[in-house]
């Protein structure tokens, strides 16, 4: 088919729409970053890689969704100024400018983090934090439907997402291996949307052309490097809209 290089708007939907999809043979293996949690894990950012091959064609595309925001909502922006007692202004003002983009990259550990969280050095409840998080994360409003209609219709979804090992305490809390495959997690793969070297990687990994992928995110800037690299990408707004963003780019929703 040709390729269309286009946005389209529908309805108000934020649809880059690049190429028309077919199933086509798999080429090489799919490593996928299997997700096993024990209480070793707890503290550390490293997950199993293991070899899946498969015989079958794969059904394409294949969705990479962003998580924070996207699927699960972030408790970074209300919950946590909350805990601290400052507004989002103040916690900006005083938190490390960098301590927690290197924690998301795997660069530094949680013991790190704690040290460096604040530009003073000041000492804090840093496993209450982590509670604070922890409570906050929940499934956005009917994302999870949809999560469960493109896996019953035999899609493969990847979480490609900008966040620490702390995604373990999202799986633990929220099961999303359910649906999806933590296969690209900065914290892992080192690499932080929108670098253009953090979609390489996936594509990469996949073994597949960009045009084979949908894309979805909550932030603009991401969603228009993946545009750039020649994937479908949606910017995330609610459930509804994504869906509809979703079946406009020819998509079963269906239940099988």
């Amino acid at each position: 088919m040709a390729r269309m290089m286009l946005t389209q708007s529908l309805s108000g939907l934020s649809v880059f729409s690049c190429h028309s999809f077919q199933s086509i043979p798999k080429i090489s293996s799919l490593k996928i970053y299997k997700f096993q949690l024990s209480s070793s894990h707890k503290s550390t950012c490293s997950s199993t890689l293991t070899e899946t091959k498969m015989s079958k064609e794969r059904k394409l595309p294949i969705f990479l969704f962003d998580i924070m925001d996207t699927i699960v909502r972030d408790p970074f922006y209300e919950d946590i100024p909350a805990f601290f007692g400052l507004s989002m202004k103040e916690l900006l003002k005083v938190k490390h400018p960098t301590a927690w983009i290197e924690f998301e990259k795997g660069i530094i550990t949680e013991e790190e983090l704690a040290a460096k969280f604040f530009r003073d050095g000041r000492i804090f409840d840093f496993d209450g934090l982590k509670q604070c998080m922890r409570n906050g994360y929940a499934y956005l409003d009917g994302i999870e439907c949809i999560l469960h209609q493109l896996k019953s219709n035999g899609y493969e979804i990847h979480a490609f997402t900008n966040y620490p090992c702390w995604y373990m305490m999202i799986e633990e809390k929220l099961k999303l291996s359910t649906y999806l495959s933590w296969t690209f997690s900065s914290c892992n793969t080192g690499k932080r949307k929108p670098e253009i070297e953090a979609y390489s990687e996936v594509t990469k990994q996949l073994g597949l052309p960009p045009s084979s992928c949908i894309f979805v995110d909550d932030r603009l800037v991401n969603v228009e490097a993946a545009r750039k690299i020649g994937m479908d990408a949606i910017l995330f707004e609610n459930a509804s809209k994504l869906e509809q963003s979703i079946i406009f780019l020819g998509v079963q929703m269906s239940n099988p």
